[in-house]
């Protein structure tokens, strides 16, 4: 018998049920979600490292950004999933950690400079498995992981998978930890966002500039940096930069037993930074630490879902010190 699961992070779940409201308003404005489509905008390189590439067997063509100017132990940055995400969401940490050991930073699958295929399921197995063959035909040793948001989950499932691979895991405002089972459209609901027309209209609409501020604002207490907004922008404006959002927006990249079928099984040293989020909620978060001596949760505050870019400080320190112990 299917036991029938409750929703957790509900105001990601809630959004993208509003969202599914607003396309009969992009549908009506097809003509122009249309032109805005095609206008695609040069992307710049989101940090100053070296820009390189590797062919992921499960994934395409993958990018990601490396510093190796020191020795040491390697760091492996994650940017959070959105309808703009790419390697700036970690511009502060990787330019930080850039000269002081080597760092990489990964543009996940659809995402920034990677593949952006229309032809692929954009699920948490696919970006699991991007991230473990970053590390062992990339990097080619043990590695320490800071991953933002959902893409906590995918980490936490790749070192599940490969604990060989990882030394840490640090992840900033992670989704997962409401305490609840979640259950979540899915399939159903990318149909309806793939439809050709829909998707291109209500994905014209998600980007644009003065839409991608207001998703920005949220997490950030004070300003939103200009620069922030206008790489996500260029980042949305890519061909096939669609494809992957769309199967965040149907909940299909989330895990809906992250708790239990990933987080617990985690026996590396796990550190949590946490504060507010709009997106996500952290009640089941004390708990599941206390229980488990390989975790800990440290609250930066103020901040909301981006600590390292408004408390850079105190989370470069956290992270020496986590870095250091490990």
């Amino acid at each position: 018998m299917k036991t029938k699961q409750t929703i957790d992070d509900k105001k990601l779940f809630q959004r993208a049920i509003l969202l599914g409201g607003l396309t009969v308003a992009a549908a009506a404005g097809y003509k122009f979600a249309r032109a805005v489509d095609e206008q695609f905008i040069h992307l710049p390189k989101a940090v100053a490292g070296e820009l390189l590439s590797f062919s992921s067997t499960t994934a395409g063509s993958l990018a990601y950004y490396v510093d190796q100017q020191q020795s040491g132990q390697p760091l492996l940055l994650l940017h959070s999933i959105n309808a703009a995400a790419s390697s700036f969401e970690m511009k502060p940490l990787f330019e930080y950690f850039g000269g002081r050991r080597p760092v990489y930073s990964l543009e996940l699958p659809g995402f920034g400079f990677a593949e952006r295929s229309a032809h692929r399921a954009y699920v948490p197995e696919l970006y699991a498995q991007s991230i473990v063959e970053m590390i062992s035909t990339q990097i080619g040793a043990q590695v320490d992981v800071v991953a933002l948001s959902l893409s906590s989950e995918f980490a936490a499932r790749a070192a599940v998978n490969r604990p060989d691979l990882f030394r840490s895991l640090t992840l900033i405002s992670p989704t997962g930890f409401s305490g609840q089972m979640r259950e979540f459209p899915g399939e159903w609901l990318y149909r309806f966002f793939s439809l050709p027309l829909l998707s291109q209209a209500l994905f014209a609409l998600l980007t644009r500039q003065d839409v991608i501020r207001y998703y920005l604002q949220q997490s950030f207490v004070g300003e939103v940096p200009a620069s922030f907004i206008n790489y996500a922008y260029a980042a949305s404006h890519q061909p096939g930069a669609r494809y992957a959002p769309l199967y965040f927006l149907s909940t299909q990249m989330f895990t809906p037993d992250a708790l239990t079928s990933l987080y617990d099984r985690l026996t590396l040293p796990v550190t949590v930074l946490y504060d507010q989020d709009p997106n996500v909620s952290f009640a089941a978060l004390p708990d599941f630490v206390a229980e488990r001596p390989n975790w800990q949760a440290i609250r930066v505050q103020p901040s909301l879902g981006l600590p390292h870019w408004e408390q850079l400080d105190e989370v470069v320190s956290i992270l020496d010190q986590v870095l250091a112990q490990t």
